[in-house]
């Protein structure tokens, strides 16, 4: 009689199991029947266009965002370029130009002739020091003075303050507008080093070649970019500049617009979040592909060290939103494909969802209760969840300049919150009953 019942047991369990699969069946059927008719194809082919394009802008909002905030921004400018006052390159290449300018008008002639009597015996000592030839040794002493007010705090604080005086030259360089000590000539964008010769001057005099105080005002200066496309540049600076923080609006509404549109909502939020990712990530390599080749076009007289120090200064903050939106990109592909009903994706959350019951079950073991919290978040796991996801989005939003790394630590604190909300909200152990209120 009991083999008889489990026949039978047996017998409803696969009828259910066929009509289980039939139904699914059914829906595949008429799912792939909505998605290929005229209305439907006309939606995804609609959408289809609008996520490729807010994909394809999305390069070009990360440079309009970078021209609005480096641009526009004094305080960011000056950050961005302040720390290049302590490269290596940049003091040797500030201390040749320094040099030279300096050498074209020292007459060594009459340099001795010219000192007074009672410091030529200290000039002459120096001088001696540094060779034979009077000239290596004039032009070695010179640059010893320059190259230590190049490496000096002193030559910091000029940096930054000719910077911070000349970032109106830089939307001049960029916008055509605008005026200052950093000027575009020659296709090559230059600042002014007049204040660093004059300091340099002064070491001169103080160590005894006091004809260097009789030297007249000197303006030489330092290339910090030189392309024989700036005009081209400028142009097209002029058109994002005025874009500004629009255009990532643009290609976020347009991707957004697609998702809605689409058929299959979540492929197409993950199909529209990685081609935001691998366009951005283009690009990136774009930019450090264009630097060997930027620097392989400068002319000789160019330092290759101190013009690839600033390009890499210029462009850390493209850089860095790259970064930043490729890692958003893969986050929220991540976390759209593990929210859906993919076989994979649910085999994730099983393991998911078993290791953390695991650990409740451990933890119940020893003896570790959630009293009355467990309920509650149990009762409320949505809406705490959303919570969570929204305290999440905005702390990304007001953050001033988030980085890759800040959108992947804001994602592993959310999943680590997630996982403790999961962890309460679990059953407890078999056996276990959970506290019930008194009757009233």
């Amino acid at each position: 009689m009991e083999d008889g019942r489990a026949r039978e047991d047996d017998g409803s369990g696969q009828s259910e199991q066929s009509e289980l699969e039939g139904l699914r069946t059914r829906v595949t059927a008429l799912e792939r029947g909505v998605a290929r008719s005229p209305r439907h194809r006309g939606r995804s082919f609609l959408a289809a266009l609008l996520i490729t394009v807010g994909c394809l802008l999305t390069p070009l909002s990360v440079v309009a965002a970078w021209a609005a905030d480096e641009v526009g921004d004094t305080s960011r400018y000056v950050d961005t370029v302040g720390p290049l006052a302590s490269d290596a390159d940049v003091q040797d290449a500030v201390a040749g130009r320094v040099t030279d300018a300096l050498m074209t008008r020292i007459d060594l002639s009459t340099l001795l002739a010219d000192v007074a009597p009672a410091e030529r015996p200290r000039l002459e000592k120096a001088l001696g020091r540094l060779g034979d030839s009077l000239e290596a040794a004039v032009r070695s002493f010179v640059h010893d003075k320059a190259s230590a007010v190049a490496a000096s705090d002193e030559f910091k604080k000029i940096w930054t303050e000719a910077n911070r005086r000349a970032h109106s030259a830089v939307v001049k360089a960029l916008t055509g507008k605008g005026g200052g000590a950093l000027t575009l000539t020659n296709d090559a964008v230059t600042l002014d080093l007049g204040p660093v010769v004059e300091r340099v001057e002064q070491r001169l005099v103080d160590a005894g070649m006091t004809v260097a105080g009789r030297i007249p005002e000197i303006h030489t200066d330092i290339t910090l970019v030189r392309s024989d496309d700036i005009g081209k540049v400028k142009t097209y600076m002029r058109v994002l500049q005025f874009l500004g923080n629009w255009l990532p609006v643009i290609a976020l509404v347009l991707i957004a617009a697609g998702v809605l549109l689409a058929v299959r909502r979540r492929r197409a939020l993950v199909a529209g979040c990685l081609g935001a990712a691998v366009a951005a990530g283009v690009l990136g390599i774009g930019l450090r592909t264009f630097r060997g080749f930027y620097l392989d076009a400068l002319p000789a007289d160019v330092s290759q060290g101190a013009a690839g120090a600033v390009y890499d200064a210029l462009t850390h903050f493209l850089q860095t939103t790259v970064r930043m939106v490729v890692a958003l990109g893969v986050v929220i592909a991540l976390a759209a494909w593990l929210t859906g009903p993919g076989r994979r994706a649910g085999l994730v959350r099983r393991l998911w969802v078993s290791g953390i019951a695991a650990v409740r079950s451990t933890a119940d073991g020893a003896g570790l209760r959630t009293g009355p919290v467990g309920p509650f978040v149990r009762r409320f796991r949505t809406w705490i969840t959303w919570v969570l996801v929204a305290v999440s989005l905005l702390v990304y939003l007001l953050w001033s300049y988030p980085t890759g790394w800040v959108v992947v630590g804001l994602a592993l604190c959310l999943l680590f919150l997630m996982a403790v909300v999961e962890f309460l909200a679990a059953r407890p152990a078999t056996g276990d009953r959970e506290p019930v209120a008194p009757p009233v």
